[in-house]
């Protein structure tokens, strides 16, 4: 069994990285939601590949589903309010947490997924509630509070594997 401890530092950093969304311009927020979501559906297909735990299966499918569809109230409340929303990219970090979880054996990817979701739902969930309190568009504002107890269920979940 490879045990590897690659994730770590991504993860920690990514768990460091302070929230800016106080300070998000709308464009930015969509960017930074649409990023993380596109992370989330990325890293659970690579999961689903290998895993053989029921858990980790039900997590990543979830994940999937409930990423693509925040996705696309993202997309349409800043359609509505005329928000430029460029097609989602992975944010450097994301792309290196990609790529770390590429590299794990099926052994061990189930443990790195799940330390990365950790780090990555929690700055999620910084990114969200502090857009829906200080963000400059009702409808983005709204889109994120809707999203932020998505995002708390997801880590109530994460917080029992």
């Amino acid at each position: 069994m490879k045990v590897s401890y690659l994730f770590a530092a991504p993860v920690a950093l990514l768990a460091a990285v302070p929230s800016m969304a106080q300070v998000m311009t709308p464009a930015d927020y969509v960017k930074t939601a649409s990023a993380s979501d596109l992370y989330e559906r990325q890293s659970a297909q690579i999961v689903l590949q290998t895993t053989a735990s029921p858990d980790v299966r039900a997590f990543a499918e979830m994940m999937m589903s409930a990423h693509a569809q925040s996705t696309a109230d993202v997309k349409a409340a800043a359609m509505k309010s005329k928000v430029a929303a460029a097609p989602p990219m992975l944010s450097p970090l994301q792309a290196e947490m990609i790529a770390q979880l590429r590299d794990e054996t099926s052994d061990s990817r189930d443990a790195a997924y799940i330390a990365q979701q950790k780090a990555a739902h929690n700055q999620a969930l910084n990114v969200q509630q502090a857009y829906a309190m200080d963000g400059t568009v009702p409808t983005l504002k709204a889109a994120a509070a809707r999203i932020v107890p998505i995002v708390q269920s997801h880590i109530a979940m994460l917080m029992k594997m």
